[in-house]
């Protein structure tokens, strides 16, 4: 096991501590960049959101759902809800 120093167990500890903060901003990036998708580049998009989605604890068939409807306005509305919480 790798020893890390005082200043870094703060650094990684505060990464954790933020992990949701780092999805939600992932993901409006990425909601932007799949407007203007297409093909494969749109495909890698939707993959990228289904792993946020899923470290956020989104229900596996409200990701299907979004998924299935290929509407960059559904995650954007879905994205207003979670950033409420």
């Amino acid at each position: 096991m790798t020893n890390y120093t005082r200043h870094q167990e703060k650094i990684i500890k505060r990464y954790y501590d933020q992990r949701s903060e780092i999805a939600v901003q992932r993901l409006q990036e990425l909601v932007g960049d799949l407007y203007l998708a297409q093909g494969k580049k749109r495909q890698q998009h939707w993959k990228n959101i289904v792993l946020h989605l899923q470290s956020l604890k989104v229900a596996q068939p409200t990701i299907d759902h979004l998924v299935t409807q290929d509407n960059p306005e559904l995650v954007a509305t879905l994205l207003q809800k979670l950033m409420g919480k």
